[in-house]
């Protein structure tokens, strides 16, 4: 589960009502301190009247303008699909004023989970409110703010010539999108409905389905399998996007059919020394002390082991600040408190109870601390860079455990997650331990140390 009870979108481990479970490996982890995206130009010959975009998205940030999808040529000729400020979802196409505006009603702020994103332009269609369509996770969005549909054959600017692509504000090069993408379908020529793209499993979860049909002129499908090559279009029309901002290890594990915990955004709101998070939510830095601790989105499982590395990217600190698990709070929903909890510290001591004492090595910038939930004696084991540094009892302990970063400074500090979705913490390690998966077989971790242990993921966790 995670702190706000979010749905854990989607477990494809759930058979699908009509065809074998279909799966995603990976996702395009777009970060924008890194500007990240990518685009190509259309050419010519596409269908400017008819087209569909489908695509997955799990949020990183909130509040600000981030611009998902775009095409055009300049901001008086662009059509686009973003966020605003107050993080409702816009799809837009402007050619010397509005020709389509939706802005919905509906608000996404879900850090934790995956939402399909399903847009339709049919401008030919006799019906308006037919001419520009949006689906999400399968249902059709008809609450909109703002409502204004193209007049009948109005051409639009995707399927022209102009740049078409991902992660920014295409026409103006900014605003860019800070989240995780994947299995990204523009069909062109095509008023799709959501069924080409996805279906209810039996549990009445919407899950992605693998589209089977023709891409049409100019149409592309970026799925991200080719960490060498992010931008590969996989329909076979062979119209790649360039990308700019991104890496290899911008393809992460964490996707629509197998959801990571990543760190919970929305846990930190309303404390004055507001942390920063980037790499998709697994790095945070922060320099407060005595305000609550960023800790993971899904709680530790109550049936089994689990694992988590923590890499110290940087850090001055030397006292007692450092990693590990700490207890819900039931009567503060999500507040997760440092006396319900043991921490490994950077100045080699140990915290339980809000008391410290001497357990370990010091640990600083460069290394990697392992936590691993032993729920067999219901302990936790501390590793730094894969040695044992000791355990800690959890006794008396009850409720919703989390991993957690605690703070008890104002040093800076960057600490890097990695729940199993990148073992080589947003490239600042080599990707470590081959097939260093965890018990059910998913994620990657850099190190071994997880025999009997699960990755905080929807696979793992059964959802």
């Amino acid at each position: 589960m995670s702190i706000f009870n979010n749905n854990i979108l989607a477990g494809a481990a759930a058979q699908s009502s009509s065809s074998a479970v279909y799966t995603i490996d990976q996702s395009i982890r777009f970060n924008d301190d890194d500007s990240a995206y990518m685009q190509r130009t259309h050419g010519t010959g596409g269908n400017v009247d008819k087209w569909s975009l489908s695509f997955w998205m799990k949020r990183c940030t909130l509040g600000t303008e981030q611009y998902v999808f775009g095409s055009g040529a300049n901001t008086s000729n662009t059509s686009d699909i973003s966020f605003n400020t107050s993080d409702q979802l816009i799809f837009w196409s402007y050619i010397s004023a509005y020709q389509t505006r939706l802005i919905t009603t509906q608000v996404f702020r879900d850090t934790s989970a995956w939402y399909h994103v399903v847009v339709v332009y049919d401008s030919g269609n006799a019906v308006s409110s037919e001419r520009a369509r949006m689906y999400i996770n399968g249902a059709r969005v008809t609450s909109f703010g703002t409502e204004t549909y193209p007049s009948q054959n109005q051409d639009g600017i995707v399927g022209s010539n102009v740049n078409i692509g991902f992660g920014r504000y295409i026409s103006n090069g900014s605003n860019y999108f800070d989240g995780y993408l994947a299995e990204m379908n523009y069909v062109n020529g095509s008023a799709l409905d959501p069924s080409s793209f996805g279906e209810y499993n039996d549990s009445g979860i919407w899950i992605p389905k693998e589209y089977s049909g023709s891409y049409g002129t100019g149409g592309f499908y970026i799925k991200g399998e080719d960490s060498s090559d992010l931008g590969n279009d996989s329909s076979g029309n062979g119209n790649d996007l360039t990308t700019s901002g991104l890496a290899a290890h911008d393809q992460v594990a964490d996707s629509p059919t197998n959801n990571f915990a990543v760190y919970n955004i929305l846990y930190n709101v309303g404390d004055v020394d507001f942390p920063t998070y980037s790499e998709g939510n697994l790095s945070v830095d922060y320099n407060f002390y005595g305000k609550r601790s960023p800790v993971s989105t899904f709680a530790i499982p109550t049936d089994s082991d689990a694992y988590c590395e923590f890499y110290i990217k940087t850090s001055s600190a030397s006292n007692n600040s450092g990693v590990g698990i700490g207890q819900g709070d039931a009567n503060n929903t999500g507040n997760v408190v440092l006396t319900n909890g043991v921490t490994y510290n950077f100045n080699g001591n140990k915290t339980t109870g809000g008391s410290s004492t001497t357990f370990g090595n010091t640990y600083t910038a460069g290394d990697i601390i392992g936590v691993y939930f032993d729920q067999s004696d219901n302990e936790v084991d501390f590793y730094k860079n894969n040695t044992l540094e000791g355990s800690i009892s959890l006794s008396g302990l009850s409720g919703d455990l989390f991993f957690l970063v605690a703070n008890n400074t104002t040093s800076q500090q960057v600490i890097i997650a990695n729940f199993g979705q990148d073992d080589t913490f947003a490239g600042n390690k080599t990707s470590g331990s081959a097939g260093a998966s965890d018990s059910s077989g998913n994620g990657k971790f850099y190190y071994s140390r997880i025999s009997g242990a699960k990755a905080l993921c929807s696979k793992s966790l059964g959802s």
